[in-house]
């Protein structure tokens, strides 16, 4: 099948990759003539695990191609997938510009039927409003359908390939058939494809992220509440979570959720309800606090530090907002540097992969380090932002002798309190007992 998407960001870069490692032919559209070049010619411009083999494979073969040619590159194809940006506007609502450009031109210039997917991320109504824009200057059959992504950055690949369900929303019989033979391959162990109405389709994928979202933050007050009353958060999580009602993932507190689906997805769902009318008073609690979660760490390294950090240096290890990913859209760091930094501290931050997004958005406002152990030369405590699984084992003897003071600030729990006590650290996590 031939295939167009539009736009290659992280969506539809790995969406199209995908798409030809089943043996589509698929040409991915983008306005960057420098990211398209740069694509074209083998350079993959997003961190993704496994992702670059299948690019890399199917770029060789001949099924995955790049062009800044709108009319070229959907001239053939018999599916138009959008994966467009859908930045939040100010009051929070998802700003749909990028999406109605496209779908306005579209209508001008396909010549025969066309099923055009909205893969991007959504308020509920769009795809009727891409079938408005779209069929004002066209004059072919075309159907809009309503497909939402649900990729988590770090396993994205296999999540594409192996999706637990595939949500496709149309009331065309057409489209339905089109879009079935395209993900058949993809759910061949009996995964559903569960078809519904676009507006259905558009809400779930706002649902599934909120609830998701609502967890997290859940968990969060659950751990406040264990520091006060001296319970510890992860017997809490292994208690509830063995409840197969509950389940055990998305159920791990520490300094907040971030990155471009969590906090985007619920503010739109929140502005979307208001304007119904609709108070949705969970999810604005939810927001409220993720934003508290994110400088939990700063009260206590206050505190140790006597309530002045001007001067202090502070080693940070982590600055994406996950692990296995280069996006720090929302990340719980950049809260802490900003934090810090305005109580007159010095930070020297080490990242796997996302440091040199970091150094483009905020410059030289802190220091950035070649390793995880340089990032401790003269630094007065450690504070740990993002759990890579090479900070989960360290060399503990090292980083002790590199500290001007033994203690850590760990927003992501990772080290088991007894052995930390038995090493003589101070250490600080999020729902248990602070070791001294």
């Amino acid at each position: 099948m031939k295939i167009a998407v539009v736009g290659t960001g992280y969506v539809g870069l790995v969406t199209g990759t995908c798409f030809a490692e089943t043996g589509n032919n698929v040409t991915c559209i983008d306005i960057d003539t420098a990211k398209v070049n740069k694509l074209s010619n083998g350079q993959v411009t997003i961190y993704e695990p496994g992702l670059e083999k299948l690019f890399l494979r199917n770029l060789k073969e001949g099924r995955l191609h790049f062009t800044t040619d709108l009319a070229a590159g959907i001239k053939d194809a018999a599916i138009i997938f959008l994966a467009l940006p859908t930045p939040p506007g100010e009051d929070g609502s998802a700003d749909l510009k990028y999406v109605l450009g496209v779908a306005n031109d579209l209508g001008k210039i396909i010549k025969d039927y066309k099923v055009i997917v909205d893969k991007s991320t959504v308020p509920v109504g769009t795809a009727a409003k891409v079938k408005e824009a779209i069929a004002k200057n066209c004059t072919v059959e075309f159907d809009v359908v309503s497909n939402p992504e649900f990729l988590r950055e770090g396993v994205a690949v296999d999540d594409f390939m192996k999706p637990d369900r595939v949500v496709i929303g149309t009331d065309s019989e057409k489209a339905r058939k089109i879009m079935g033979d395209l993900y058949a391959p993809f759910v061949r162990q009996g995964n559903p494809v569960i078809f519904m109405d676009e507006r259905s389709a558009e809400l779930t994928k706002y649902a599934a992220n909120s609830f998701l979202a609502t967890k997290i933050s859940f968990m969060n007050e659950i751990a406040r509440l264990c520091e006060k009353l001296g319970a510890d958060v992860d017997m809490v999580r292994r208690g509830i979570g063995s409840d197969e009602r509950i389940g055990k993932r998305f159920l791990f507190p520490g300094i907040g959720y971030g990155g471009s689906c969590f906090p985007k997805d619920v503010q739109a769902l929140v502005r979307s309800a208001a304007e119904v009318n609709y108070d949705f008073g969970i999810l604005n609690a939810v927001m409220k606090v993720n934003e508290e979660q994110k400088l939990h760490l700063i009260p206590g390294i206050k505190k140790y530090f006597g309530g002045d950090l001007k001067g202090k240096r502070f080693a940070l290890w982590g600055l994406a907002f996950k692990p296995n990913t280069d996006d720090i859209r929302e990340a719980p760091a950049l809260h802490i540097i900003d934090a810090l930094v305005n109580e007159g501290a010095v930070l020297c931050a080490f990242d796997p992969e996302a440091m040199k997004n970091i150094r483009n958005q905020i410059g030289d406002k802190i220091e950035y380090a070649d390793s995880q152990y340089d990032a401790l030369e003269n630094a007065d405590a450690l504070i740990i932002a993002t759990e890579w699984n090479e900070f989960r084992t360290p060399d503990f003897s090292r980083i002790s002798s590199m500290l001007k003071n033994k203690a850590i600030f760990d927003g992501r729990n990772l080290f088991d309190l007894g052995a930390i006590k038995e090493l003589g650290f101070h250490y600080e996590s999020v729902g248990r007992e602070i070791i001294n």
